[in-house]
């Protein structure tokens, strides 16, 4: 059997699913936001450190999310 693709990512916890669940939910629930107003509105500042920008990072290449030109975050559907 062939080895396992590298790949450039690490692998995903479940929880980061979740967070990612989050972010899109609040975008659909209040609409395009900034990053920091994102935050807010899902309680990061209760994540661990760096949870947030993890999960809006994988959120944003997974196409679920996307950011505009001026930084707003918007949801992607």
């Amino acid at each position: 059997m062939p080895p396992p693709k590298a790949s450039t990512e690490g692998p995903r916890d479940r929880q980061v699913f979740h967070e990612m669940g989050q972010i899109v939910r609040a975008l659909e629930a209040t609409g395009p936001q900034t990053p920091e107003n994102l935050a807010r509105t899902v309680g990061a500042d209760y994540w661990e450190s760096d949870r947030f920008e993890r999960a809006l990072a994988y959120a944003a290449s997974d196409g679920l999310v996307f950011v505009t030109g001026d930084g707003t975050v918007s949801a992607s559907g």
